[in-house]
């Protein structure tokens, strides 16, 4: 299993901090934002990992994360978008170090308060297909929301709705078998310009093959001035931290 953290974007609702910094490198609780998804992934099981930059200062990454060894590992990998054109666009850049593995993809901006490795356990233990993570919010609105049969089975994932079929959240956590790299293609841009993750996950759905978990612990994103601040009082009070010679 190969682990993909996107830290790319201009990071442009948190301006002005983000006019001399990537938001990633922001502090969260102590810690710069990356350590977070980079520990999440580490802790999981996960040792081969590719970090995809992109946007504002990507030598950055380098400069402070090296080769990954203050997290247990031996080597990390980098690459870098060069035009942002999305989340799913951000991914190609991954499929020459992903190979003929699996892999779990996290965004840079999300904060978990809790262990996923039951989640990629249960993918590891997945016949095909993908697999997402939920989480009830508040403000279902400002994210993609899955909407579910009378079986609970997702039929499909709307971005941003104004009116949502659901409570849930799709966080920015994703995992995906080999056929992601016979989708990606076949995307087309949206309204806004970009590729979207959820025409990703929405193309699992019609294979039938999307599953997902509920997650029993805080997350947060915090690509905004009021989730970074949610952020960082979560992980305030969370034992859930990254290693501690960070």
């Amino acid at each position: 299993m190969k682990g993909i953290i996107l830290v790319g974007g201009l990071g442009t609702r948190l301006h002005p901090m983000t006019k001399v910094t990537n938001k990633h490198l922001l502090p969260v609780a102590g810690f710069p934002m990356v350590y977070y998804p980079l520990h999440s992934l580490v802790e999981a099981g996960i040792r081969d990992i590719m970090i995809v930059t992109g946007g504002n200062n990507p030598g950055a990454f380098l400069e402070l994360l090296h080769d990954g060894r203050e997290f247990g590992l031996e080597h990390l990998y980098f690459t870098y978008q060069a035009n942002p054109a999305g989340i799913a666009d951000a991914l190609r850049y991954a499929e020459h170090f992903v190979g003929e593995d699996r892999c779990v993809v996290i965004l840079g901006d999300n904060i978990l308060a809790g262990s996923i490795r039951p989640y990629v356990e249960a993918f590891a233990r997945q016949e095909r297909g993908a697999r997402i993570l939920l989480r009830e919010v508040p403000d279902p609105q400002r994210f993609g929301v899955p909407q579910f049969d009378a079986d609970q089975r997702i039929i499909r994932i709307i971005e941003k709705p104004q009116q949502p079929p659901s409570r849930y959240a799709v966080t920015g956590v994703y995992m995906y078998d080999q056929q992601l790299w016979e989708i990606l293609p076949t995307l087309k841009l949206s309204a806004r310009g970009q590729y979207e993750i959820t025409d990703v996950n929405n193309a699992y759905v019609e294979r039938g093959q999307l599953e997902y978990d509920i997650l029993p612990f805080g997350w947060s994103d915090a690509g905004t001035p009021e989730s970074l601040f949610r952020a960082t009082e979560m992980m305030r009070n969370s034992d859930f931290q990254p290693p501690a010679g960070c």
